[in-house]
Protein backbone atom coordinates (compact mmCIF):
# COMPACT_ATOMS: atom_id res chain seq x y z
CA UNK A 1 0.00 0.00 0.00
CA UNK A 2 1.61 3.30 -1.15
CA UNK A 3 0.64 6.71 0.53
CA UNK A 4 0.52 9.61 -2.16
CA UNK A 5 2.45 12.72 -1.45
CA UNK A 6 0.06 15.67 -0.60
CA UNK A 7 -0.63 18.21 -3.46
CA UNK A 8 1.73 20.80 -3.06
CA UNK A 9 -0.09 24.32 -2.01
CA UNK A 10 -0.31 26.72 -4.60
CA UNK A 11 0.65 30.09 -3.37
CA UNK A 12 -1.14 32.95 -2.77
CA UNK A 13 -1.37 35.94 -5.15
CA UNK A 14 1.01 38.11 -3.04
CA UNK A 15 4.30 35.28 -3.77
CA UNK A 16 3.34 34.44 -6.97
CA UNK A 17 6.42 35.70 -9.52
CA UNK A 18 4.23 37.85 -11.95
CA UNK A 19 2.95 39.85 -8.70
CA UNK A 20 6.35 39.82 -7.08
CA UNK A 21 7.97 41.43 -10.28
CA UNK A 22 5.01 44.04 -10.91
CA UNK A 23 5.28 45.08 -7.32
CA UNK A 24 9.09 45.55 -7.12
CA UNK A 25 8.44 47.48 -11.11
CA UNK A 26 6.03 49.89 -9.26
CA UNK A 27 8.58 50.24 -6.12
CA UNK A 28 11.42 51.17 -8.92
CA UNK A 29 8.96 53.42 -11.03
CA UNK A 30 8.36 55.59 -7.47
CA UNK A 31 11.56 55.69 -6.11
CA UNK A 32 13.24 56.64 -9.90
CA UNK A 33 10.73 58.84 -10.98
CA UNK A 34 10.29 60.68 -8.36
CA UNK A 35 14.38 61.82 -7.97
CA UNK A 36 14.10 62.13 -11.54
CA UNK A 37 12.15 65.00 -11.05
CA UNK A 38 14.78 67.10 -8.69
CA UNK A 39 16.16 69.11 -11.62
CA UNK A 40 12.67 70.96 -12.24
CA UNK A 41 13.10 72.31 -8.90
CA UNK A 42 16.47 73.76 -8.98
CA UNK A 43 15.87 77.62 -10.69
CA UNK A 44 12.67 78.45 -8.22
CA UNK A 45 14.54 77.13 -4.90
CA UNK A 46 17.71 79.05 -6.05
CA UNK A 47 15.91 82.27 -7.27
CA UNK A 48 13.74 82.36 -4.75
CA UNK A 49 16.20 81.84 -2.00
CA UNK A 50 19.29 84.02 -3.94
CA UNK A 51 21.52 81.05 -4.19
CA UNK A 52 23.84 80.04 -6.83
CA UNK A 53 23.02 77.03 -8.55
CA UNK A 54 26.13 75.25 -7.01
CA UNK A 55 24.09 75.67 -3.85
CA UNK A 56 21.40 73.05 -5.46
CA UNK A 57 23.77 70.75 -7.71
CA UNK A 58 26.10 70.56 -4.03
CA UNK A 59 22.56 68.94 -2.32
CA UNK A 60 21.79 66.84 -5.38
CA UNK A 61 25.73 65.69 -5.92
CA UNK A 62 25.80 64.68 -2.22
CA UNK A 63 22.84 62.35 -2.19
CA UNK A 64 24.26 60.85 -5.69
CA UNK A 65 27.89 60.05 -3.76
CA UNK A 66 25.66 59.12 -0.41
CA UNK A 67 23.31 57.02 -2.75
CA UNK A 68 26.77 54.79 -3.54
CA UNK A 69 28.10 54.99 -0.74
CA UNK A 70 25.34 53.37 0.86
CA UNK A 71 24.33 50.82 -1.80
CA UNK A 72 26.77 48.50 -0.82
CA UNK A 73 25.94 47.89 2.66
CA UNK A 74 22.11 47.94 1.67
CA UNK A 75 22.87 45.18 -0.75
CA UNK A 76 25.05 43.44 1.60
CA UNK A 77 21.58 43.03 4.09
CA UNK A 78 19.31 42.48 1.52
CA UNK A 79 21.54 39.15 0.38
CA UNK A 80 21.53 38.41 3.65
CA UNK A 81 18.28 39.01 5.13
CA UNK A 82 16.04 39.54 2.08
CA UNK A 83 15.30 42.91 0.21
CA UNK A 84 11.73 43.49 1.97
CA UNK A 85 13.50 45.04 5.21
CA UNK A 86 15.62 47.40 3.33
CA UNK A 87 13.11 48.38 1.33
CA UNK A 88 10.72 49.40 3.85
CA UNK A 89 13.50 51.47 5.99
CA UNK A 90 14.74 53.28 2.63
CA UNK A 91 11.13 54.18 1.43
CA UNK A 92 10.80 55.75 5.34
CA UNK A 93 13.96 57.60 4.88
CA UNK A 94 13.16 58.53 1.29
CA UNK A 95 9.95 59.76 2.24
CA UNK A 96 11.36 61.91 5.36
CA UNK A 97 13.70 63.83 3.05
CA UNK A 98 11.11 64.90 0.92
CA UNK A 99 9.27 66.42 3.53
CA UNK A 100 11.95 68.21 4.78
CA UNK A 101 12.61 69.72 1.76
CA UNK A 102 9.88 70.81 1.12
CA UNK A 103 10.24 73.28 3.86
CA UNK A 104 14.04 73.84 3.13
CA UNK A 105 14.73 77.95 3.34
CA UNK A 106 18.40 77.25 3.88
CA UNK A 107 21.45 75.08 2.24
CA UNK A 108 22.02 73.45 5.69
CA UNK A 109 18.62 72.18 5.25
CA UNK A 110 18.34 71.30 1.73
CA UNK A 111 21.76 69.38 2.00
CA UNK A 112 20.57 67.58 4.77
CA UNK A 113 17.11 66.79 3.31
CA UNK A 114 17.99 66.48 -0.71
CA UNK A 115 21.23 65.16 0.21
CA UNK A 116 21.62 63.08 2.74
CA UNK A 117 18.22 61.82 3.89
CA UNK A 118 17.29 61.15 0.21
CA UNK A 119 20.22 59.53 -0.58
CA UNK A 120 20.11 56.73 1.94
CA UNK A 121 16.16 56.46 1.17
CA UNK A 122 16.87 55.93 -2.40
CA UNK A 123 19.94 53.24 -1.83
CA UNK A 124 17.58 51.21 0.76
CA UNK A 125 14.84 51.67 -1.93
CA UNK A 126 16.72 51.79 -4.58
CA UNK A 127 15.78 49.15 -8.10
CA UNK A 128 19.36 47.72 -7.74
CA UNK A 129 17.72 46.36 -4.92
CA UNK A 130 14.81 45.29 -6.73
CA UNK A 131 16.97 43.78 -9.43
CA UNK A 132 18.76 41.90 -7.22
CA UNK A 133 15.62 40.45 -6.02
CA UNK A 134 14.65 39.80 -9.40
CA UNK A 135 17.74 37.51 -10.34
CA UNK A 136 17.09 35.04 -7.92
CA UNK A 137 12.99 34.61 -8.96
CA UNK A 138 13.37 34.35 -12.53
CA UNK A 139 16.12 31.71 -14.71
CA UNK A 140 18.90 32.40 -16.03
CA UNK A 141 17.11 32.48 -19.48
CA UNK A 142 14.96 35.13 -18.52
CA UNK A 143 17.23 36.92 -16.41
CA UNK A 144 18.13 39.65 -18.80
CA UNK A 145 14.97 40.34 -19.74
CA UNK A 146 13.15 40.60 -16.34
CA UNK A 147 16.52 42.99 -15.67
CA UNK A 148 15.35 44.42 -18.64
CA UNK A 149 11.41 44.89 -17.09
CA UNK A 150 12.90 46.21 -13.97
CA UNK A 151 14.81 48.94 -15.05
CA UNK A 152 12.20 49.90 -17.89
CA UNK A 153 9.55 49.98 -15.01
CA UNK A 154 11.89 53.05 -13.37
CA UNK A 155 12.56 54.55 -16.75
CA UNK A 156 8.48 54.83 -16.99
CA UNK A 157 8.79 56.37 -13.05
CA UNK A 158 10.99 59.26 -15.31
CA UNK A 159 8.68 59.37 -18.30
CA UNK A 160 5.01 59.93 -15.73
CA UNK A 161 7.03 61.42 -12.54
CA UNK A 162 8.14 64.48 -14.43
CA UNK A 163 5.57 65.74 -16.16
CA UNK A 164 3.11 65.10 -13.05
CA UNK A 165 5.97 67.41 -10.83
CA UNK A 166 5.41 69.79 -13.55
CA UNK A 167 2.13 69.89 -12.83
CA UNK A 168 2.57 69.92 -8.74
CA UNK A 169 4.88 72.84 -9.34
CA UNK A 170 3.29 75.41 -11.95
CA UNK A 171 -0.02 74.79 -9.83
CA UNK A 172 1.09 74.85 -6.10
CA UNK A 173 4.84 75.84 -5.57
CA UNK A 174 7.97 74.36 -4.95
CA UNK A 175 7.08 73.17 -1.16
CA UNK A 176 3.46 71.62 -2.09
CA UNK A 177 5.16 69.81 -4.85
CA UNK A 178 7.59 68.20 -2.56
CA UNK A 179 5.01 67.38 0.41
CA UNK A 180 3.09 65.44 -2.21
CA UNK A 181 6.18 63.88 -3.46
CA UNK A 182 6.78 62.70 -0.32
CA UNK A 183 3.39 60.69 0.24
CA UNK A 184 3.26 59.40 -3.20
CA UNK A 185 6.80 57.63 -1.88
CA UNK A 186 5.15 56.46 0.83
CA UNK A 187 3.32 53.82 -1.50
CA UNK A 188 6.97 52.13 -1.74
CA UNK A 189 6.19 50.76 1.67
CA UNK A 190 3.39 48.24 0.50
CA UNK A 191 5.21 47.30 -2.42
CA UNK A 192 8.26 46.33 -0.29
CA UNK A 193 6.19 43.86 1.54
CA UNK A 194 5.75 42.32 -1.50
CA UNK A 195 9.46 41.42 -1.47
CA UNK A 196 9.78 39.57 1.42
CA UNK A 197 12.26 36.67 2.37
CA UNK A 198 15.44 35.26 2.45
CA UNK A 199 17.99 34.43 -0.46
CA UNK A 200 18.26 30.76 -0.96
CA UNK A 201 21.92 28.97 -1.45
CA UNK A 202 20.70 25.87 -2.84
CA UNK A 203 23.30 24.56 -5.38
CA UNK A 204 25.84 27.01 -4.30
CA UNK A 205 28.80 26.90 -1.82
CA UNK A 206 27.83 30.02 0.92
CA UNK A 207 30.45 32.41 0.42
CA UNK A 208 31.50 34.76 3.05
CA UNK A 209 31.49 38.44 1.97
CA UNK A 210 35.11 38.99 2.38
CA UNK A 211 35.69 35.72 0.25
CA UNK A 212 33.47 37.47 -2.44
CA UNK A 213 34.40 40.46 -2.05
CA UNK A 214 38.09 38.89 -2.76
CA UNK A 215 37.40 37.52 -5.70
CA UNK A 216 35.40 40.47 -7.54
CA UNK A 217 38.32 42.88 -6.82
CA UNK A 218 40.54 39.65 -8.22
CA UNK A 219 38.36 39.64 -11.59
CA UNK A 220 39.61 41.80 -13.94
CA UNK A 221 36.45 42.04 -15.98
CA UNK A 222 34.53 43.09 -12.89
CA UNK A 223 36.93 45.94 -12.64
CA UNK A 224 36.41 47.38 -15.85
CA UNK A 225 32.55 47.43 -15.00
CA UNK A 226 33.41 49.15 -12.58
CA UNK A 227 35.23 51.77 -14.33
CA UNK A 228 32.39 51.92 -16.85
CA UNK A 229 29.73 52.55 -15.12
CA UNK A 230 31.21 55.74 -13.39
CA UNK A 231 31.09 57.37 -17.40
CA UNK A 232 27.08 56.17 -17.28
CA UNK A 233 26.62 58.02 -13.64
CA UNK A 234 28.38 61.23 -15.27
CA UNK A 235 26.20 61.34 -17.85
CA UNK A 236 22.54 60.44 -16.76
CA UNK A 237 22.92 62.80 -13.60
CA UNK A 238 24.95 65.76 -15.72
CA UNK A 239 21.82 65.82 -17.74
CA UNK A 240 18.68 64.97 -15.34
CA UNK A 241 19.76 67.93 -13.09
CA UNK A 242 21.06 70.45 -15.27
CA UNK A 243 19.63 70.08 -18.43
CA UNK A 244 16.32 71.89 -17.73
CA UNK A 245 18.16 74.55 -16.75
CA UNK A 246 20.28 74.48 -19.86
CA UNK A 247 16.86 74.71 -21.86
CA UNK A 248 15.89 77.71 -20.70
CA UNK A 249 18.83 79.67 -20.47
CA UNK A 250 18.95 78.93 -24.07
CA UNK A 251 15.57 81.13 -24.24
CA UNK A 252 13.19 78.00 -23.72
CA UNK A 253 10.27 77.22 -21.90
CA UNK A 254 10.24 75.63 -18.68
CA UNK A 255 7.57 73.35 -19.86
CA UNK A 256 9.65 72.18 -22.81
CA UNK A 257 12.65 71.20 -20.19
CA UNK A 258 10.16 69.10 -18.17
CA UNK A 259 8.72 67.37 -21.61
CA UNK A 260 12.59 66.89 -22.52
CA UNK A 261 12.59 65.09 -18.90
CA UNK A 262 10.29 63.08 -19.91
CA UNK A 263 10.67 62.01 -23.37
CA UNK A 264 14.18 60.47 -21.96
CA UNK A 265 12.35 58.57 -19.62
CA UNK A 266 9.81 57.70 -22.54
CA UNK A 267 12.77 56.56 -24.36
CA UNK A 268 14.51 55.24 -21.91
CA UNK A 269 11.22 52.33 -21.43
CA UNK A 270 12.15 51.53 -24.50
CA UNK A 271 15.87 51.00 -24.63
CA UNK A 272 16.34 49.38 -21.14
CA UNK A 273 13.71 46.88 -22.27
CA UNK A 274 15.20 46.29 -25.72
CA UNK A 275 18.80 46.35 -23.71
CA UNK A 276 17.05 43.53 -21.94
CA UNK A 277 16.00 41.81 -24.80
CA UNK A 278 19.08 41.90 -27.28
CA UNK A 279 21.53 41.51 -23.91
CA UNK A 280 20.14 37.74 -23.81
CA UNK A 281 20.84 37.08 -27.14
CA UNK A 282 24.07 39.10 -27.97
CA UNK A 283 27.47 40.07 -26.43
CA UNK A 284 27.04 42.14 -23.17
CA UNK A 285 30.12 43.89 -23.61
CA UNK A 286 29.51 44.85 -27.33
CA UNK A 287 26.77 46.17 -26.68
CA UNK A 288 27.71 48.17 -23.39
CA UNK A 289 30.77 49.78 -26.05
CA UNK A 290 27.98 50.10 -28.80
CA UNK A 291 26.06 52.41 -26.35
CA UNK A 292 28.33 54.48 -24.73
CA UNK A 293 29.79 55.43 -28.36
CA UNK A 294 26.49 56.49 -29.28
CA UNK A 295 25.72 58.98 -26.03
CA UNK A 296 29.17 60.58 -27.62
CA UNK A 297 28.04 61.11 -31.30
CA UNK A 298 24.29 61.93 -29.62
CA UNK A 299 25.62 64.82 -27.50
CA UNK A 300 27.93 65.97 -30.00
CA UNK A 301 25.42 66.67 -32.52
CA UNK A 302 23.26 68.06 -29.99
CA UNK A 303 26.11 70.59 -28.61
CA UNK A 304 27.10 71.71 -32.20
CA UNK A 305 23.67 72.14 -33.70
CA UNK A 306 21.43 75.20 -33.06
CA UNK A 307 19.48 74.83 -30.19
CA UNK A 308 15.89 74.23 -30.81
CA UNK A 309 12.55 72.59 -29.62
CA UNK A 310 13.41 70.08 -32.49
CA UNK A 311 16.72 70.08 -31.65
CA UNK A 312 16.00 69.29 -27.42
CA UNK A 313 13.43 66.98 -28.32
CA UNK A 314 15.19 64.80 -30.52
CA UNK A 315 17.85 64.76 -28.37
CA UNK A 316 16.18 63.40 -25.39
CA UNK A 317 14.24 60.88 -27.78
CA UNK A 318 18.01 59.43 -28.67
CA UNK A 319 19.19 59.97 -25.28
CA UNK A 320 16.46 58.17 -23.69
CA UNK A 321 17.20 55.11 -25.61
CA UNK A 322 20.84 54.70 -24.56
CA UNK A 323 19.81 56.01 -20.94
CA UNK A 324 19.35 53.33 -18.41
CA UNK A 325 20.35 50.64 -20.91
CA UNK A 326 23.37 50.31 -19.68
CA UNK A 327 21.85 48.77 -16.51
CA UNK A 328 20.04 45.13 -17.71
CA UNK A 329 24.06 44.65 -19.14
CA UNK A 330 26.23 45.34 -16.59
CA UNK A 331 23.82 43.69 -13.47
CA UNK A 332 23.35 41.15 -16.04
CA UNK A 333 27.50 40.83 -16.44
CA UNK A 334 27.67 40.96 -12.54
CA UNK A 335 25.41 37.95 -12.14
CA UNK A 336 26.90 35.89 -15.09
CA UNK A 337 30.15 36.56 -13.25
CA UNK A 338 29.36 35.54 -9.58
CA UNK A 339 26.30 34.75 -9.57
CA UNK A 340 23.26 35.47 -7.23
CA UNK A 341 23.95 34.84 -3.95
CA UNK A 342 26.12 38.06 -2.82
CA UNK A 343 24.65 39.69 -6.18
CA UNK A 344 23.12 42.98 -4.39
CA UNK A 345 26.29 43.60 -2.65
CA UNK A 346 28.19 43.13 -5.48
CA UNK A 347 26.38 44.97 -8.04
CA UNK A 348 26.02 47.98 -5.03
CA UNK A 349 29.79 48.34 -5.30
CA UNK A 350 29.57 48.79 -9.17
CA UNK A 351 26.92 50.99 -8.55
CA UNK A 352 28.91 53.14 -6.16
CA UNK A 353 31.02 53.85 -9.12
CA UNK A 354 28.41 55.34 -11.36
CA UNK A 355 27.27 57.74 -7.73
CA UNK A 356 30.79 58.81 -7.78
CA UNK A 357 30.60 59.73 -11.62
CA UNK A 358 27.38 60.95 -10.70
CA UNK A 359 28.30 63.40 -8.07
CA UNK A 360 31.36 64.56 -10.57
CA UNK A 361 28.64 65.31 -13.20
CA UNK A 362 26.43 67.45 -11.19
CA UNK A 363 28.62 69.10 -9.03
CA UNK A 364 31.11 70.38 -12.33
CA UNK A 365 27.89 71.44 -14.03
CA UNK A 366 26.96 73.97 -10.86
CA UNK A 367 30.30 74.14 -10.87
CA UNK A 368 31.47 75.46 -14.28
CA UNK A 369 28.29 77.12 -14.86
CA UNK A 370 28.98 79.51 -11.92
CA UNK A 371 32.22 80.19 -12.85
CA UNK A 372 31.67 80.49 -16.68
CA UNK A 373 28.01 80.86 -17.13
CA UNK A 374 28.13 77.67 -19.43
CA UNK A 375 27.83 74.12 -19.49
CA UNK A 376 30.13 73.97 -22.43
CA UNK A 377 33.27 72.18 -21.04
CA UNK A 378 31.25 69.56 -18.89
CA UNK A 379 29.29 68.78 -22.22
CA UNK A 380 32.74 67.94 -24.25
CA UNK A 381 34.01 66.12 -21.21
CA UNK A 382 30.79 63.79 -21.56
CA UNK A 383 31.70 63.62 -25.23
CA UNK A 384 35.66 62.27 -24.07
CA UNK A 385 33.92 60.24 -21.42
CA UNK A 386 31.81 58.25 -23.65
CA UNK A 387 34.84 57.18 -26.01
CA UNK A 388 36.46 56.25 -22.58
CA UNK A 389 33.98 53.58 -21.58
CA UNK A 390 33.50 52.21 -24.82
CA UNK A 391 36.69 51.23 -24.87
CA UNK A 392 36.90 50.12 -21.63
CA UNK A 393 34.14 47.43 -21.83
CA UNK A 394 35.58 45.85 -24.88
CA UNK A 395 38.34 43.45 -23.07
CA UNK A 396 35.85 42.19 -20.64
CA UNK A 397 35.40 38.20 -20.38
CA UNK A 398 31.76 36.91 -20.45
CA UNK A 399 32.76 33.65 -18.46
CA UNK A 400 31.33 32.52 -15.13
CA UNK A 401 33.80 32.02 -12.33
CA UNK A 402 34.13 28.17 -11.60
CA UNK A 403 32.81 27.49 -8.14
CA UNK A 404 32.45 23.81 -6.16
CA UNK A 405 28.55 23.00 -6.34
CA UNK A 406 26.53 22.32 -2.83
CA UNK A 407 25.55 19.12 -2.08
CA UNK A 408 21.86 18.50 -1.10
Amino acid sequence: MTVSSPAPQPLPFWRATLFVIAAGCLLALLSFGIRASFGLFLAPMSSEFGWGREVFAIAIALQNLLWGLAQPVAGAFADRHGSGRVLTIGALVYAAGLFIMANASTPGMLTLSAGILVGLGVAGASFAIVLAAFTRLVSEERRSWALGIGTAAGSAGQFLMVPLGQSFLSAYGWSMALTIFGFIALLMVPCAAALTGRPTTKYQMPQSIGVALGEAFRHPSYNYLIAGFFVCGFHVAFIQVHLPAYITDMGLQAGLAAWALALVGGGNIIGAYMSGVLGGRFSKKYLLSGLYLARSVVITIFITLPISEISVLAFSLAIGLLWLSTVPLTSGLVAQFFGTQHMAMLFGIVFFSHQIGAFLGVWMGGYFFDVTGSYDMVWWVSVALGLFAAAIHWPIREQSIARPAATG
